[in-house]
């Protein structure tokens, strides 16, 4: 994807008028007094009026190719600097793609296991989330048009799986790539269309890959994108951290101009995470940049390892609150791509 840069094209002056001018008077020289104009030559002769006039013009043209050199020179330097400021709002942190799902592949196939595994399980994952999340391809499945679909269902009786607050009513699925794939520093963006309606909470985010030997959030969390239905215009970035999780976490919100919702269309949502700061995007736009200056007193950055990719479609919670009769099922998130560059 690419963005062309158009400027406004500009005419020289034809002649700079005095401070005190206005733009319906011409400018005219004032009368000259050539009374002091001598030439220093053997015969001591004055200058003529013609030849004082010439000399005169010839200055004052001078005057003017410098004022339109300087003139240049500034809108230049003006122009430069717009130029920076359009690219530094939409910049590619890095151009070396290290890592790719085009979802591509026959309707209703599994995604690439080569790349992904299905998490499963309906214990609330830590906020009381009301899915189970399967391995099945009801939930998760390649649509044959190049995109992957999480489908959240709500199910009928009999309800045979458990959650943790008794028989479940929906299931979903979450896809990670731990073990497969991960990386320290980079870009991180994924074309995601998100399900709509009250209780819906799809995600696109980063863990630490050092979970299991530290645990959650001294690992480390980055939410590129999370969307809760009852903002339907809002999507959401956010890290975690010890002293910054929960609803203590650290980011931004990006709410669409007209309050247009989220879910109508496909949107890029991305990092771009380095040593010093992470910017988070929405179609190219940078709306949020966080340093390690941007933390609680004392509290440790923790993003200087490597962190695995997760894509999952949870139902209701603590956050989002849960479905009500205006949601319909089943919703589904559609995944265009997801693709990560480095350096």
């Amino acid at each position: 994807m690419g963005m062309a840069l158009q400027t406004k094209s500009f005419r020289l002056p034809q002649v700079l008028l005095p401070a005190a001018a206005t733009k319906s008077q011409s400018y005219q020289p004032e009368p000259l007094d050539l009374s002091h104009c001598q030439r220093n030559d053997e015969s001591n002769q004055r200058f003529t009026n013609e030849q004082a006039a010439n000399a005169y013009a010839a200055g004052f043209h001078n005057r003017l190719k410098r004022a339109q050199q300087l003139i240049i020179g500034r809108l230049l330097a003006a122009l430069a600097v717009l130029v920076c400021s359009f690219i530094g709002s939409s910049s590619i942190y890095a151009d070396k793609l290290v890592f790719s799902d085009e979802f591509n592949g026959p309707v209703g196939a599994k995604v690439n296991s080569a790349n992904w595994t299905a998490e499963t399980g309906g214990a609330g994952w830590g906020n009381k989330e009301l899915q189970f999340y399967t391995d099945s391809t009801d939930n998760a499945y390649l649509d044959g048009n190049g995109s992957l679909v999480i489908k959240a269902i709500k199910l009928g009786p009999p309800l045979n799986l458990k959650c943790w607050y008794g028989p479940c009513q929906y299931t979903s699925a979450r896809l990670i790539t731990k073990g497969k794939f991960d990386l320290r520093y980079g870009r991180f963006e994924a074309r995601i269309k998100v399900p709509r309606g009250r209780g819906v909470w799809p995600a696109f985010w980063l863990l630490g890959n050092n979970i299991d030997a530290v645990g959650w959030p001294n690992c480390g969390e980055i939410d590129i994108m999370e969307h809760i239905g009852r903002e339907p215009a809002s999507v959401y970035g956010t890290v975690h951290g010890p002293g910054y999780s929960g609803a203590k976490g650290i980011g931004g919100s990006y709410t669409f101009l007209d309050n247009k919702a989220v879910a109508d269309d496909f949107h890029v949502f991305a990092v771009e995470w380095s040593g010093e700061k992470i910017r988070w995007f929405v179609d190219g736009k940078n709306y949020k940049t966080l340093t390690p200056k941007d933390l609680p007193d004392r509290a440790r950055w923790v993003f200087d390892h490597p962190f695995f990719l997760i894509l999952n479609f949870a139902v209701g919670g603590e956050w989002p609150g849960s479905p009500d009769e205006t949601t319909v099922f089943p919703q589904t998130m559609l995944v265009d791509y997801v693709r990560v560059y480095t350096r």
